[in-house]
């Protein structure tokens, strides 16, 4: 290839760009650039408008360049400026291309400081540059100003990422002589991407506004923090020199004299400068084309080979063939019937880091929805008492009674067990509507086909629902089957042996308050295992006292903690648990939090000198695991609907009495196990 072929290979691959660019493919393709990196202020755009010779790129204060900017440079006899969005139209005047670049960035990125990875493609033909292509990307940030997004530095950061990772794109990082190279923005991602320093070449630039006494000699000799192609150092204009509009070929003049002039460059001046960098930059992109090219040829050579054997398949295909649509149609199916298993048992593709979904939404059902549900069952006393009463006064009739029969103890126990068949129906009506969510969530797919994605949800919701009915079935089945037999011989039946030393163990609590006797089966280590930690807010402090204020809680069997932060270490307060129920608050017009409430059932104040302690979540689903470990705490729910039992004290002083002589198993609260 001759010297003409190799001055040919920058605009050919510039044709190239603008090509995948129109089709949006730009960012999926290697091709060979060179990308500007930096810091903001760092003097991008100085550099690129001295290589220019014109004032053309957007200036101000923060992020100035929020789209990449393919800046594609030709030699040619005549000067004007073209844009890729803007065909057939030529820019004479530079001030109008600064100003199409700032209306065309603010069209896609808003006008409020918004940054887009979609790139505006600049060609500058004129007759003092050389071939050359340059992507200039924005000025890596730290601080978010205006409407952009705290995560503004990851974001412009990916962004670069984009460019730099790819093995074809050699790297300008540009980097200012007055700071620390070592904290070198530019030169910290080029490290990052290209650790041996084969891709990257470095400009230093703002040499002139070094501290007195100071000099960038070993950085420009390659002696400090070395890269395989070096640094060229550049003086650019300053601020002043821009705000006077002084000629940028003034401006060059000034900067050969800086460097034949100063003793420490001196030696250096004839590999320093805005028109060796540009020479540097055309050798070295051309020699970077002519090294890629075979190998971007046979890529370009297999991609189409694949599109025109997918064109072949297209070129006999006929839309109405029954064949096709059925396979596609068993295609979409399977896919569906996929996604579901996928959804139900956790091992998804794409793993939802924003909510419960799918199965761990069911999870929670089995594991805190249904036990909360079976504690809200909890009696009146009281009630049963009275109850207990008129069954065993019915059973003996005109007698009598000595012993207490069996038979009332079978109608009470078998009246409390059937109570559970509400909150299991209702535990399959949770878990049916959690099926039928993750079946419409699954169809979402299927949107480009309307009439069959809504004929798929009404098979498979109808399905659903007729296997609803067997559960039900099934699960009041298993219900009534403990209901045929009561087995008085299981051991987790206290029984009258093991009644009255229960009672004692009961009495030897109230009056000595020691909870490892009374249950024996939880260990010490038990008392302070933890059962949950999170963050919650105690809603009900006034402002006067600092306001609601979120804290890290921790519970644990015996207790409920709170500290500044999730180190724990500045403990807040400790709360026991003992004689503490919760209760539902409605949360504030202007709130919206979830908001439950602790309070002691013996009227005493909960939390310094408030009856109730109140504690807010951000979702009701935080809520619920909330009030699932406090059970495992042993705090249970306040009843809604609780009777005080005023019937005349003739009744009750005979149900009381008579609840002496019988069984002393029978003064045992039962309740469901709570052990979930």
């Amino acid at each position: 290839m001759g010297n003409r072929g190799m001055e040919d290979l920058i605009p050919m691959v510039n044709r190239m760009q603008d090509a995948f660019t129109a089709i949006g493919q730009n960012a999926n393709l290697d091709l060979p650039q060179i990308a500007v990196v930096g810091g903001q202020s760092a003097g991008k755009s100085s550099v690129l408008e001295n290589f220019v010779g014109k004032d053309f790129l957007p200036r101000g204060s923060g992020i100035v360049t929020r789209r990449p900017l393919v800046l594609q440079l030709m030699n040619s006899p005549t000067e004007y400026a073209e844009f890729l969005h803007c065909k057939g139209k030529k820019f004479i005047d530079f001030d109008e291309v600064r100003q199409e670049i700032e209306a065309e960035t603010d069209r896609v990125t808003g006008a409020n400081k918004g940054i887009s990875p979609v790139p505006i493609n600049l060609r500058v033909y004129s007759p003092h540059v050389l071939n050359l292509t340059l992507v200039d990307l924005p000025g890596m940030t730290k601080v978010p100003v205006g409407d952009q997004p705290a995560d503004i530095e990851s974001q412009i950061r990916d962004m670069l990422m984009q460019f730099v990772t790819k093995e074809n794109c050699l790297m300008l990082a540009v980097s200012p002589a007055n700071s620390d190279l070592a904290n070198s923005d530019a030169l910290k991602i080029a490290k990052e991407v290209d650790p041996q320093g084969l891709r990257t070449i470095g400009v230093i630039t703002k040499l002139d506004l070094m501290d007195e006494g100071t000099d960038a000699k070993d950085i420009l000799e390659n002696k400090l923090l070395p890269l395989r192609r070096g640094y060229i150092g550049v003086v650019n204009r300053s601020q002043k020199d821009i705000d006077g509009k002084k000629d940028i070929n003034a401006a060059i003049a000034a900067e050969r004299k800086f460097f034949l002039s100063h003793p420490a460059y001196r030696h250096l001046a004839d590999r320093m400068g805005t028109p060796y960098l540009q020479k540097i930059l055309n050798q070295q992109l051309t020699n970077h084309i002519r090294d890629t090219l075979p190998a971007l040829r046979s890529k370009l050579q297999s991609q189409l080979l694949s599109i025109e054997k997918e064109v072949d398949e297209y070129k006999n295909f006929r839309p109405d063939d029954p064949s096709r649509k059925t396979k596609a149609l068993l295609q979409m199916v399977q896919q569906f019937s996929v996604d579901f298993d996928k959804c139900i048992e956790g091992s998804g593709d794409q793993i939802d880091t924003a909510e419960l979904s799918g199965g761990a939404r069911i999870n929670r059902i089995f594991h805190e929805r249904f036990p909360f549900e079976l504690v809200k069952m909890e009696f009146n006393e009281k009630e049963l008492r009275k109850e207990i009463s008129y069954a065993i006064k019915n059973i003996h009739g005109i007698r009598t009674g000595l012993f207490t029969p069996d038979m009332a103890f079978e109608t009470i126990v078998k009246r409390q067990i059937g109570k559970i068949k509400e909150p299991c129906t209702k535990c399959v009506d949770m878990v049916i509507s959690e099926l039928v969510s993750t079946v419409r969530q699954c169809t979402k797919k299927l949107a480009q086909y309307p009439m069959l994605r809504e004929e798929m949800e009404r098979i498979v919701t109808q399905h659903i629902r007729d296997r609803e009915r067997d559960t039900k079935e099934q699960v009041l089945l298993l219900i009534d089957i403990e209901l045929s037999y009561m087995n008085t011989n299981h051991e987790d039946f206290i029984g009258f042996a093991n009644a009255q030393q229960r009672i004692n163990q009961i009495n030897k609590k109230k009056a000595a308050g020691n909870q490892d006797e009374i249950m024996p089966e939880r260990g010490v280590n038990d008392r302070f295992k933890v059962i949950r930690k999170g963050w919650l807010t105690i809603n009900n402090i006034g402002i006067m006292k600092g306001g609601a204020k979120e804290y890290w809680f921790v519970l644990t069997a015996e207790s409920l903690s709170w500290y500044k932060d999730d180190e724990e270490k500045e403990k807040k307060y400790m709360l026991q648990v003992d004689n503490l129920k919760l209760r539902d608050v409605e949360k504030g017009f202007m709130s919206s939090k979830h908001i439950f409430a602790l309070f002691n059932t013996e009227q005493r104040n909960v939390y310094k000198d408030y009856r109730q302690l109140e504690l807010a979540c951000e979702s009701q689903e935080d809520v619920d695991a909330w009030k699932a470990s406090f059970l495992r705490a042993g705090v249970y729910p306040e009843r809604v609907t609780e009777k005080e039992g005023k019937s005349d004290g003739g009744e009750e002083n005979d149900s009381d009495s008579l609840m002496h002589s019988m069984d002393p198993s029978w003064s045992v609260r039962w309740r469901p196990s709570a052990t979930w």
